[in-house]
């Protein structure tokens, strides 16, 4: 089955938290403290798998956390680091956060990867925290947040050039003759349910060659197939256009080229930027001289499209037209894509590099003033309440902070009530 947009929740893992621990040996005097850091939880990466196809393991599976980081231990024993949870998925996925709706990172070539979610950093043991007035620090610093993001993925097919057109123009019957894929052909509308890929192989080049089913009038609001299917089309350097031209179906040719290259403007302007070539196709079942084909072939020149006479069925004509493609190709090998050069991307960041980590929020529960925080959160899960020097780090950083003056200017007096998280306790000042 071929799946190509999932949304999945990734998380990173915690860090490991630091030890607090003493050194107690016989004859060893003044051991101190000897508590080792935590490890680094693991990262949530995502590697493009040229073994892949489609996304569509990502349908069972919605939620992917790596590992955390091991605490620290006494005698200076570091915590192992969390491992990195490595997510493989196809060429030509983009990684989006769904939150923001930023690209995180366009995985087009197999072996690109990108850190999607960046583990906690590990705390520090309280060997860290000895200073010359604080001889025996008895606590640690707790690890680092995890982080934990939805992404969607959205797989655009990697293709050198994408045969667009109505459904049953021939467009499958064409990459069948020009190729050795072999697509699902048949004499009704949306035959062609997924994408198909085929390689054109010419003298001393090559090129990938894609079907992308769908399009009719209103693709890009919904209708048929379209909205599913118009991303592919982005991938591609060049389009070849398939026209019905024999007009069996009761379709005007000329009508048909307008409404399909509106679709692609209405879908994004930088598709109908591309170079398209124009396949007059089934052209063995009328006459080339007549006035109806000259017609088309004048409006679509006007339009500036060269237009390639092919009877795919026949496998007519469809050289001349491959030589075009790979031409194009050619002449357009070292150009860059507007849209990716002004593209934003999603910064990926640990909790604590974010500009906002340290802010502390202040709102009132009654008469209870009550602090939030990132940071705020972190040293309270470090902080020993039965150790005043553990406490007197916990005040210290709310002190300078600038949250004290703040509680102040808020009415706050010795006496009141301060709550973190679920502790709560009486506002003193030293």
């Amino acid at each position: 089955m071929f799946v190509d947009r999932a949304v999945i929740t990734i998380k990173s893992g915690k860090g490991g938290a630091g030890a607090v621990s003493f050194r107690r040996e016989p004859y060893v005097p003044d051991g101190g403290p000897d508590g080792g850091d935590g490890g680094k939880g693991g990262d949530v990466v995502f590697v493009a798998d040229g073994s892949l196809r489609t996304l569509m393991d990502f349908r069972y599976k919605r939620r992917y956390a790596a590992q955390d980081g091991q605490d620290g231990a006494g005698r200076k024993r570091f915590g192992k680091n969390g491992e990195t949870l490595i997510i493989k998925v196809p060429p030509g996925t983009v990684v989006t956060d769904e939150a923001g709706g930023l690209v995180i990172r366009d995985l087009v070539l197999a072996g690109d990867s990108v850190v999607a979610a960046k583990g906690g950093r590990g705390g520090k043991g309280n060997v860290n925290f000895k200073t010359p007035v604080r001889q025996a620090p008895n606590f640690a610093e707790a690890g680092g947040f995890a982080t934990e993001r939805k992404v969607l993925l959205e797989l655009k097919l990697i293709a050198d050039v994408g045969l667009i057109g109505f459904p049953n123009v021939g467009k499958s019957t064409l990459l069948a003759a020009a190729t050795s894929a072999n697509p699902k052909i048949g004499n009704y509308p949306f035959t062609t349910t997924t994408p198909n890929l085929g390689v054109v192989e010419l003298y001393d080049t090559s090129f990938v060659m894609a079907d992308i089913p769908g399009l009719i009038e209103g693709a890009h609001t919904g209708a048929g197939l379209g909205a599913d299917f118009l991303k592919h089309i982005e991938r591609t350097k060049v389009l070849i256009h398939v026209v019905d031209v024999s007009g069996t179906e009761g379709r005007d040719p000329a009508q048909d080229l307008r409404l399909i290259n509106a679709e692609l403007e209405s879908h994004t302007v930088n598709l109908l930027r591309k170079p398209q070539l124009i396949a007059a196709n089934k052209i063995d079942l009328i006459d080339a001289e007549s006035e109806a084909y000259l017609s088309f072939k004048r409006e679509a020149e006007m339009l500036g499209f060269a237009v390639f006479p092919v009877s795919a069925a026949a496998r007519l004509g469809v050289s001349p037209l491959m030589k075009a493609a790979a031409g194009e190709l050619a002449r357009i090998e070292n150009t860059h894509s507007e849209e990716e050069e002004t593209r934003a991307y999603f910064d990926v960041i640990r909790p604590e590099e974010d500009a906002h980590y340290r802010d502390i929020e202040i709102s009132t529960d009654g008469a209870v003033y009550v602090l939030a925080g990132r940071q705020l959160s972190k040293i309270f899960n470090s902080t020993n309440f039965n150790d005043m020097g553990s406490v007197r780090y916990l005040y210290k950083h709310i002190e300078k902070s600038g949250v004290a003056e703040r509680l102040k200017s808020m009415g706050l007096r010795d006496g009141d009530t301060v709550r973190i998280h679920n502790f709560e306790f009486i506002w003193y000042d030293e």
